[in-house]
């Protein structure tokens, strides 16, 4: 028999942003299932997708959006802390990949696939 998974539910905190923060889910062909990628600040939807589509979706089929605030955590284990005393996130996709990762001072303690690309091709320009 299997023992079930006893979780217990991680505390919001505040994430240092002023900013309204959005969680990213993208889905990278029709058949695929959406998948948590990671998160941006913006004051609303709109703004919030266009960050998005830069940062996670340039090659999706589709984005999903939902408020931080809306999200609640549940969690097996206890996330490790930065030096900053900050939680550490890794996504899903570097989770299944099994991935080499490193924390980033860059990107606010979050981890990062080693060896990922800071912006793609098709990401890098202007601001419009």
């Amino acid at each position: 028999m299997v023992a079930k998974a006893r979780r217990e539910r991680v505390e919001r905190t505040d994430r240092g942003s002023p900013v309204p923060q959005w969680e990213v889910f993208v889905r990278d062909s029709e058949t695929d299932p959406l998948r948590h990628v990671g998160s941006v600040a913006a004051h609303s939807a709109a703004e919030a997708h266009e960050h998005a589509t830069r940062l996670f979706g340039w090659y999706a089929v589709d984005v999903w959006l939902c408020p931080a605030d809306a999200v609640e955590r549940f969690t097996t284990s206890a996330f490790p802390a930065t030096d900053e005393g900050d939680v550490t996130e890794e996504t899903d996709a570097e989770r299944e990949s099994g991935a080499e990762t490193e924390i980033d001072t860059e990107t606010n303690g979050r981890r990062i696939a080693e060896g990922e690309p800071r912006s793609y091709e098709e990401t890098i320009g202007e601001p419009r």
